[in-house]
């Protein structure tokens, strides 16, 4: 496959995974009170949270610092596709883990940057709305990112979840679930790419 093609399949993959990941977004934005729960199944949830911080509501740095950290990471992680496909020929599935993981920041830089420009504040009482008569919630780099997948799989006799606990967005599995995929199955894929780069 020429890297032309390569580029655009990769191009339309982060679209389509950004695409997805803001309509649902959206969705659980402007129909769910905070905290509002809704069933999918047994062992699934659908429940609107927000937070500051990274992935599954960890919080390390202030906000400001953590958005710009992630644009960061975004143009470092879209120059290492640009290399992989154009200078170092690697393996195609590879780079396609790759990809997902710059959609996965990129859709939560999205929320980070926008969100609380163009939605109202969500509140445990009234849902949120598009391009409020007010203005939004928040400036510029400080919107809040939308999680809502719950999986409490475990409890204890008392009914509390002791596993597994975290809120997370389809942005976070996108990174989450290629980190995965990059470490057990193309640990030799990555090893090669970094060292070709350091010898570049």
């Amino acid at each position: 496959m020429s890297p032309k093609k390569q580029s655009i399949i990769v191009l339309t993959i982060i679209l389509l995974a950004l695409i997805l990941d803001q309509t649902l977004k959206f969705y659980i934005k402007l129909n769910f009170t905070l905290g509002q729960a809704q069933s999918i199944l047994p062992f699934f949830q659908l429940c609107f949270v927000e937070n500051d911080g990274m992935a599954f509501g960890i919080e390390w740095f202030s906000k400001l610092l953590l958005t710009l950290f992630r644009i960061a990471a975004v143009a470092l992680f879209s120059y290492y596709i640009y290399q992989l496909i154009f200078r170092q020929n690697a393996r195609f599935i590879y780079i396609i883990f790759v990809a997902l993981i710059t959609a996965g920041a990129l859709g939560n830089i999205i929320d980070c940057l926008f969100y609380g420009l163009i939605f109202s504040e969500s509140t445990f009482n009234s849902v949120a709305t598009l391009f409020p008569a007010g203005g939004g919630y928040a400036p510029l780099f400080y919107g809040k990112v939308v999680d809502m997948f719950y999986f409490p799989l475990i409890h204890n006799s008392a009914g509390e979840t002791i596993f597994f606990r975290p809120v997370f967005n389809l942005a976070d599995s996108f990174i989450t679930i290629s980190v995965f995929a990059i470490l057990i199955f193309f640990s030799k894929d990555l090893n090669k790419s970094l060292s070709k780069n350091n010898n570049n």
